[in-house]
């Protein structure tokens, strides 16, 4: 994903906030000075045919806290859901609630001391009551196991957990990518998917290892349990007779699989996978077969070095890029009658870009592959109600279902910078009326690229301000950003305009679309979904034959979502901490956030004049404290992602406004790739060397941070990571 959080100590917050900008308070009457409407847009509709699904929201009277799991329960009315709430002591459970379009109320069924991840229903349910939960824990415990467990639901009219019922069932160490799905297959056995166990690149190497129960797909007998153990073992799973394996695996090479389902009717078991650096997998999962982590990620190499299984490696039956999908979601095969048109297909969905695909398979090859849907949501599970609506566990505080598009002309989206109606003259960048120009403190690394920024809001509509994260903007309103690089190094003269983006709102979702510059610099025309790379020859005096070239990455529309993240509120530049700055306007010099408050541009004014907001520093400026300039860096290009319920899942967050002891940043255990770096943090105090935030920003590649659009590593930026990292104070503890 990206980087970032805060730093150390409460000193750098007053640091940070420090510079006066203007010491005059906002206007009490935001009417004073005349707003220019901006009345000539004609960025509406869409490039693209609608795709043939949408979400909408459904239980819409119902308050559900982090979903991630839900399931209609057999023989009744009810739905049972996981929520995560937090860390201990509150880390969710799994509540239940009546399954009607106007329910209101949903009440606890479990509530434990561990982070549930999904359950599954015995086969003989109704007469029997039990329930089978994957949980990992002690919340407050170091290390941590995942466990399977039975629980009994009374048959009863209230339906509640019977107390102390819960019989552990199997139990193993594993300290993330912990997996962490249930199924019961048509052969009455309990399948269970696990996760290398270690949040980081399989660091115990047990991706291709038979001897304990990571990366493995667990099969057991629930129903004939051992006389010293609640299950036993399927005779004809395919490793019992293979020394010092595990004799409970079915199948292995698992990264961490986040979902599955067992299709009855096909008899086909379906699993969606995390992947690491650049790929995101789908498997259909066989006895015995191996599936290649972490020698390989999906059909990748990752680590070729490391000693395969015996097995050869499979390869996924679809993957995905990390251009489309950052951290995939596995689903259910829908086996409904209320939507024919999806039968038999397993349907699955990305958490970070909000993307539903469906695939079929006849056993031997993929006979459909289909992009489904488009959202904002933050997709970490899939089930179905009594009804037969395909339902959506939007982790972000939602249910969804799915629901056809509605056949709809819409108008046609301008295919050119000048059928915007942004632009009076293109060439010149000169805009329409009521398009205004802003700068931000802090600016994102683009490849040296030169830029300039525009807000458009339509009419009189107003901005919602919020002092943190970005602001929420009306329907109808683009933020623009043009990007130029200089064709002869070093020379502003020789700057020319290679890409606009346009941010747009409409039907209350966000989308990214990007505009390529002729080569005469009249105009630019609209690219496609995906994303595309250029070659530019530069002139540069000091190569031999007196050029280099630099290559340019125009991303594609759902990469423009990955970083313009839910979390981060979409909209990075348009925030508190990067427009509390002046800007020169026609009329003079002005605080940007006074100068819109002033013209009516916000629902309500910020409480406080400029001088009391905070705000990022210009991490060039060497007025500034260093410590400052490299949070106002870090906050610019990693914060987007490595924010609290980020795309990044590195665990740590680098917001400016942090506070110390949620960071996790500074001589912070990694939990992902240490580049064989002997005792590696995510930054060491005094040492870069150690540091592997300074290492990731400091390549481009594999493990590079930001992982998209820079083909170029930030060198200014790097040495001054660098510098505030060699004089961070070594830690006084361990």
């Amino acid at each position: 994903m990206c980087l970032i959080r805060l730093l150390r100590t409460s000193a750098l917050t007053t640091a940070v906030i420090a510079a006066v900008l203007i010491p005059t308070a906002f206007l009490a009457d935001a009417a004073e000075k005349q707003r220019v409407p901006w009345t000539t847009s004609r960025v509406t509709g869409y490039p693209d045919p609608p795709l043939p699904w949408r979400a909408v929201k459904i239980y819409d009277q119902l308050k559900v806290s982090q979903p991630v799991y839900i399931r209609a329960e057999p023989g009744t009315n009810r739905m049972l859901i996981v929520e995560h709430k937090g860390d201990w002591p509150e880390p969710g459970g799994i509540r239940v609630f009546e399954d009607r379009p106007d329910v209101g109320l949903s009440k606890p069924l479990l509530q434990y001391d561990r982070l549930i991840y999904g359950f599954c229903f015995h086969p003989n349910y109704e007469a029997n009551g039990h329930l089978f939960v994957i949980s990992n824990g002690p919340m407050d415990k170091d290390n941590k196991q995942n466990r399977i467990s039975r629980f009994t639901v009374a048959r009863t009219a209230e339906g509640d957990i019977v107390p102390d019922s819960e019989l552990v069932v199997l139990e193993w160490d594993s300290n993330g990518h912990n997996g962490g799905d249930l199924a019961f297959g048509p052969d009455g056995f309990l399948y269970c998917p696990t996760g290398d166990g270690t949040s980081d690149s399989d660091t115990l190497e047990t991706g291709q290892g038979l001897n304990d129960l990571l990366a493995v797909m667990i099969r057991i007998d629930v129903d004939h349990p051992d006389t010293d153990r609640p299950y036993s073992i399927p005779p004809d799973n395919p490793f019992v007779n293979t020394p010092g394996a595990r004799p409970e695996i079915w199948a292995y090479g698992f990264r961490n699989p986040w979902r599955m389902d067992y299709d009855h009717q096909s008899n086909q078991l379906w699993v969606g996978q995390n992947g690491q650096d650049l790929w995101e997998q789908v498997y259909l999962i066989r006895k015995g077969e191996n599936y290649g982590w972490s020698v390989q990620e999906g059909s990748h190499p990752f680590y070729l070095e490391r000693p395969k299984g015996a097995e050869p490696i499979v390869a996924p039956a679809a993957e995905h890029h990390h251009s489309e999908s950052r951290s995939l979601t596995g689903g259910i095969v829908y086996r409904k009658d209320l939507h024919p048109e999806l039968q038999g297909f397993f349907i699955y969905g990305d958490y970070s870009t909000g993307k539903i695909w469906g695939i079929r398979h006849d056993g031997t090859k993929t006979t459909e592959h289909l992009e489904l849907a488009d959202t904002t949501l933050q997709i970490a599970g899939f089930g179905t109600n009594h009804a037969g609506d395909l339902l959506i566990a939007d982790h972000g505080g939602g249910l969804y279902r799915l629901e056809k598009t509605p056949q709809v002309t819409p108008p046609p989206f301008p295919v050119k910078l000048s059928e915007t109606g942004l632009f009076v003259s293109v060439p010149e960048h000169k805009m329409a009326q009521g398009v205004v120009p802003y700068e931000v403190n802090s600016q994102l690394w683009s490849d040296g690229a030169h830029k300039k920024r525009w807000i458009a809001v339509p009419g009189e509509e107003k901005i919602d301000y919020t002092s943190t994260r970005g602001w929420n903007f009306p329907n109808g309103s683009v933020l623009v950003k043009s990007f130029a690089i200089d064709m002869h190094a070093g020379n502003p003269e020789s700057r020319k305009w290679i890409e606009t983006r346009l941010l747009v709102r409409q039907d209350n979702e966000w989308t990214g679309y990007s505009y390529r510059w002729n080569e005469d610099q009249s105009d630019a025309v609209l690219l496609g979904r995906e994303p595309l790379d250029a070659e530019y020859l530069i002139g540069d005096a000091s190569q031999a034959n007196g050029t280099t070239s630099q290559n340019w990455h125009f991303p594609g529309r759902a990469e423009c979502m990955v970083c313009h993240s839910r979390a981060a509120n979409y909209v990075l530049g348009t925030c508190e901490v990067q427009m509390n700055r002046d800007y020169q306007y026609d009329e003079g010099p002005q605080n940007q956030i006074e100068w819109l408050a002033e013209r009516g541009y916000f629902t309500k004014s910020p409480e406080k004049p400029a001088d009391q907001l905070e705000r990022l520093v210009d991490p060039f400026d060497e007025t500034q404290p260093l410590e400052s300039r490299a949070r106002s860096y870090l906050h610019a290009n990693c914060s987007n992602c490595h924010i609290e319920a980020g795309g990044g899942n590195s665990a740590f967050s680098i917001e400016f406004n942090t506070k110390p002891e949620q960071a996790r940043l500074i001589d912070a255990t990694p939990v992902h790739q240490r580049f064989a770096i002997e005792d590696a943090k995510v930054v060491a105090s005094g040492s870069p060397a150690r540091s592997i935030l300074y290492h990731r920003i400091n390549r481009r590649g594999p493990g590079q941070m930001p992982p998209l659009g820079s083909n170029q590593p930030d060198v200014a930026g790097v040495d001054l990571i660098g510098h505030w990292i060699r004089q961070l104070p070594a830690p006084t503890s361990p």
